[in-house]
């Protein structure tokens, strides 16, 4: 079993570095190949299904590859002893590489729902991969939600028949704004953003290497690479989806705040940047987007492959109540930990502070008025809130999980995957800063604003080593509304709720009129009955007062 396991990650890290040097080779020449195989051909309208080579599509799936061999390599120990049919699970996370694959490489509508459907698939059987209830569900509702998006990519590919074809790559100036409205839908359904968040948390019942895969560099951004690809259409600020993805990181940093299961805090920190990725799109910030999606997917990975380390060797707990004296038992798998937390935070020098400090400064040559911005600087302070909060409980606070416990040795396979992410996560982003250079510019901004972000930084690291010794600042219903996602569960089903109630009614109606017609039928023979019974036991009284109301009447 571990020799496939072994196989599959020198494979995926070999195709990894030669996927990076094509991309900075195809960079460097400012080139692109664009090839197309020709289907079926009726009428004026062919079927091609084409790919697209360029150096984002390289440098993404190089990315993609090194995070898939680090954690097939996490998983050769991680799910041996966690699950019996492990050589399943290296299966469907091939397969979910697969259809990441065609997804990237699509320039056109026709096969980038292929494989669309194919990460949606896959997804739904990770999700499930546990048997059990809460996974069942967990993976019902990431499936119905992200076929939202196959719906609008459906309806689009119908809209732009018109045009001969459905290579948007070649018609992206030309297209109505209602089919950029429907990819907009697709991809916020992929990327989790407001109101479609709710899958997000919940298909955290995967297992916590697909956590670190799907989640952080995969499915989830697959929305916003969408995006990417339609460039042209988002060269024109728009307020609403600016304030969308916006209201996503405040929601979900608000969230992760109040929140003590460690895989859902990390799943609302990924909501967050995702929120920001989107945001800085519909600024016109589209290359540090995209930079922020490459240096994001580096460090995330390495914060789920950590919180994998912490639930396998607490019994798969995952409250981080437990988690006091980590430092103590678990030294190496601590430092990388709070090194992934850090870079979240955008501490200077780390991968994330390059993508993100650009974004930061860039928002202010973009148009936005000052509520949008007091909001973004809100959101970037509580997520250095919620990381220092989780840097708390692991260093600060005391051990309370069992009195009798044995932690083996950090040096496995485990070990050597996180230490390999933590060295990435340090000089990734410095690394594509030097090597690619997405047209970075010289920002001078006046003393105060350049100092703004740091000092919410600073405040953020104080506000969360405050909340963690103020436990009872807040009332319980505070806490209860925050971990229920602001109740978004019911208000984003609500809609979809009433249209399934209706159809059902209308269906027992149209074809077996159970609930309009037999039903009510029945209920109004049964009263009629009722009233009958009652007549024919007291005719006789019933007569006589009749007869007296019609003698008073009379006389």
């Amino acid at each position: 079993m571990l020799n496939k396991y072994f196989i599959w990650f020198f494979f995926l890290f070999l195709l990894s570095l030669g996927f990076f040097y094509m991309g900075l080779m195809f960079l460097l020449i400012n080139y692109f190949c664009l090839y197309e195989y020709k289907l079926i051909f009726i009428n004026s309208l062919t079927f091609y299904y084409v790919l697209i080579v360029d150096w984002k599509c390289f440098v993404f799936i190089s990315v993609v590859l090194f995070i898939s061999c680090m954690v097939i390599l996490y998983s050769s120990f991680y799910m041996g002893y966690m699950s019996i049919s492990s050589n399943r699970f290296l299966y469907l996370v091939l397969m979910f590489i697969l259809s990441m694959f065609l997804m990237i490489l699509s320039p056109n509508l026709i096969s980038i729902l292929l494989g669309w459907d194919g990460l949606g698939l896959v997804s739904y059987c990770l999700v499930i991969y546990y048997s059990s209830m809460n996974s069942n569900l967990s993976g019902l509702i990431t499936c119905l939600i992200n076929r939202l998006g196959d719906i609008g990519i459906l309806i689009s590919i119908s809209w732009i028949m018109s045009f001969g074809g459905w290579n948007f790559i070649f018609y992206n100036y030309f297209y109505d704004m209602n089919v950029f409205y429907l990819i907009i839908l697709s991809s916020f359904t992929s990327s989790a953003q407001s109101p479609f968040s709710c899958w997000l948390p919940a298909a955290m019942a995967a297992p916590t290497p697909v956590s670190a895969l799907v989640h952080s560099s995969t499915l989830v951004t697959a929305g916003v690479y969408l995006l990417i690809r339609f460039f042209s259409n988002l060269l024109v600020y728009n307020f609403f989806f600016v304030l969308i993805g916006i209201f996503t990181m405040i929601f979900s940093s608000l969230c992760a705040n109040f929140e003590f299961d460690l895989k859902s805090i990390i799943a609302f920190s990924t909501l967050s940047q995702l929120g920001l990725m989107v945001m800085s799109l519909f600024m016109g910030l589209i290359d540090y987007s995209f930079f922020h999606l490459l240096t994001h997917a580096m460090f995330k990975s390495l914060l789920f492959l950590c919180s994998g380390i912490y639930i396998f060797y607490y019994l798969d707990n995952q409250d981080i109540r437990f988690m006091g004296g980590c430092c103590k038992f678990l030294p190496i798998s601590t430092c990388c930990f709070n090194v992934s937390g850090m870079a979240l935070c955008g501490i200077p020098f780390l991968s994330g502070f390059y993508s993100k400090d650009m974004i930061v400064e860039m928002s202010f040559f973009s148009g936005c008025n000052y509520f949008l911005m007091i909001m973004f600087y809100l959101s970037l302070g509580l997520t250095c809130c919620y990381s220092f909060r989780l840097m708390y409980y692991s260093l600060m606070s005391s051990f309370s999980f069992m009195s009798l416990n044995c932690f083996s040795s950090e040096f496995n396979f485990m070990g050597v995957v996180v230490f390999i992410m933590t060295m990435f996560s340090i000089f990734f982003g410095c690394m594509l800063n030097w090597l690619i250079n997405l047209d970075l510019y010289f920002i001078t901004l006046p003393l105060d604003i350049k100092l703004m972000s740091f000092c919410l930084v600073v405040l953020g690291i104080w506000l969360g080593i405050e909340f963690n010794y103020l436990n009872y600042l807040f009332n319980y219903h505070f806490y209860h509304f925050n971990s229920n996602m602001w109740f978004m569960f019911g208000y984003s089903t609500f809609l979809v709720n009433l249209g399934l109630s209706f159809c059902y009614n209308y269906f027992k109606v149209l074809y077996w009129g159970e609930f309009f017609l037999t039903n009510k039928l029945f209920n109004y023979m049964l009263n009629f009955s009722y009233w009958f019974q009652v007549y024919l036991n007291n005719s006789l009284s019933i007569f006589m007062i009749s007869y007296l109301f019609w003698f008073i009447y009379m006389f």
